[in-house]
């Protein structure tokens, strides 16, 4: 989840916030915080001094809230079932959140840390794909960043670096870029 909601580590948040998860302020927070435009414009962000609170936060985050219970009886390697459990429990209102979330630990073969720490040896079995990927244009709009349309496209923020030639991360207004849809 860190990978997919930090774009890596290089999204806005996790740079400007240690912030690698997108969680909100909600409230009881009082922490300091940061705005940043997302469901709506200049919603509060909690702000973490280092990284590792970020991903503490997450952990309490997710074990503390009702609605993420029956998560917590899923088997613990089980990574597509926590994904799919995610997405219903209401933790990302992108459909394609749990494919994202596979994509990335089976492409970098994250269960393999699962494996380890869990003393078993999963191998997923290969996966059919089944739509090509076609190649369509965006047009930069206020509030979008690099990782907010990686997100949108599910595509990596490096992906869309390379398909634009981008070096930095800046993007500009009415910029068109290529994007995977």
């Amino acid at each position: 989840q860190g990978i997919l909601e930090s774009g890596a580590g290089f999204g806005s948040l996790a740079k400007e916030a240690n912030n690698h998860f997108g969680i909100k302020c909600h409230t009881g927070w009082t922490g300091e915080s940061v705005k940043y435009d997302d469901d709506a414009e200049q919603e509060c962000f909690r702000k973490y001094k280092d990284p590792t609170e970020s991903y503490k936060d997450h952990s309490a985050f997710l074990s503390s809230r009702k609605r993420y219970e029956s998560l917590f009886k899923l088997d613990k390697g089980d990574y597509e079932s926590w994904a799919n459990g995610l997405k219903q429990a209401g933790y990302a209102t992108d459909t394609l959140y749990p494919s994202k979330l596979i994509g990335i630990i089976e492409r970098y073969e994250l269960y393999k840390i699962d494996n380890e720490v869990l003393g078993r040896n999963f191998i997923p079995k290969p996966r059919v794909v089944t739509q090509v990927q076609v190649i369509g244009e965006h047009t930069v709009e206020k509030g979008d960043t690099l990782y907010s349309l990686s997100k949108k496209y599910n595509i990596s923020v490096e992906e869309l670096k390379s398909l634009n030639n981008i070096l930095e991360s800046g993007i500009s207004i009415g910029q068109k870029l290529k994007v995977k849809k």
